[in-house]
């Protein structure tokens, strides 16, 4: 609580100093360069993306709807599965809808609500998959460590209140950024050099001193990450010692495969991550922060549903039972 008062106290001080200020027209649109601004590339890149995002659509969506139908898949790590769907999907549309529409107009313009409302949502998805990881490998590690004690450490209630909160801690992380941001004037140029309002880049056009939005971003994302990334690495590491506990070959291999998946999906994640957020001053080039983003963006949630779903049985089971019904 004192945290938010100290911040807030601190954004109001410097919201009224701000204003003082004169002789500065500040800007409340900005222009969203995008992936090129090379004309020819417009149409290609924009049916690309196109495939790739109704693709996402059809494959998050798909997997909640088949969990949704059927009863047997209401279970905790179903359950988690499609709430991690659903982040993704947000994640994707929060981003992909407006780059879509940047590759078809020569107005690339975007208003600093809509620049902030975009970074919200993206950011709040992001969040929130970090928590619904972190779950999801302690779930793991409770079936295939205990699985005797698996019905009461993961119980249908338990797991329902991870998942809310995990919504609900990342919806909060974002509000605190958020908020910083309306400390900030912009003055200096409003052009952006992404493909969507990154955060990072808003800072580098502010007239503002953005230290202190940098300073939050940089714990928030160190602290987050790391007890996630704890949390996971403790898990699958536990998992990885049962899994050399099995006398079967066939099933030690079945069960490796599956969270070898698992962890590259997941380093892929926080990886880039780590890459813009925790180390954002690195000697990395626009283009490579760009590349970075997209995979967290874009190729991400596309992976997710066929890493975590098409390899599972139950999963495919219930899939052909709806096609062969229909």
């Amino acid at each position: 609580m004192c945290l938010y008062i100290c911040i807030y106290t601190h954004i109001y001080i410097s919201y009224n100093a701000d204003m003082a200020e004169e002789n500065k027209t500040l800007m409340t649109e900005f222009v969203i360069t995008g992936l090129t601004d090379l004309p020819e590339f417009q149409i290609p890149l924009f049916l690309l993306f196109l495939v790739i995002y109704l693709i996402t659509m059809l494959g998050n969506i798909g997997l909640i709807v088949l969990v949704w139908m059927d009863s047997r898949l209401h279970i905790p790590m179903y359950i988690f599965l499609s709430s991690l769907a659903f982040s993704d999907a947000l994640t994707s549309s929060s981003v992909t809808p407006k780059m879509l529409v940047n590759f078809l107009t020569k107005n690339k313009i975007t208003s600093l609500s809509e620049c902030i409302a975009q970074f919200y949502f993206f950011g709040a998805s992001a969040s929130t998959e970090c928590f619904l990881l972190a779950a999801m490998a302690y779930d793991r590690y409770a079936a295939i460590c205990n699985p005797l004690l698996y019905p009461v450490k993961m119980s249908n209630r338990l797991c329902r209140q991870l998942v809310i909160a995990s919504y609900t801690l990342g919806f909060l992380n974002l509000m605190i950024h958020v908020g910083l941001l309306f400390r900030l004037t912009f003055c200096k140029s409003n052009i952006i050099h992404h493909f969507f309002c990154e955060i990072l880049l808003l800072f580098r056009i502010s007239c503002t001193d953005p230290s202190l939005n940098s300073l939050v971003v940089f714990i928030c994302s160190f602290t987050l990450n790391s007890f996630t990334i704890m949390t996971i690495l403790v898990s699958y590491i536990l998992v990885l010692l049962a899994i050399m506990r099995i006398k079967s070959e066939q099933g030690r291999s079945k069960v490796f495969s599956t969270c070898s998946a698992h962890l590259f999906s997941v380093s892929l994640f926080y990886g880039t991550l780590i890459i813009m957020y925790v180390f954002p001053e690195s000697d990395t080039t626009n283009n490579q922060n760009i590349i970075c983003s997209l995979f967290y963006t874009v190729i991400i949630p596309l992976l997710n549903p066929f890493i975590y779903s098409l390899r599972n049985k139950e999963v495919l089971r219930t899939l052909r039972k709806i096609i062969i019904k229909n």
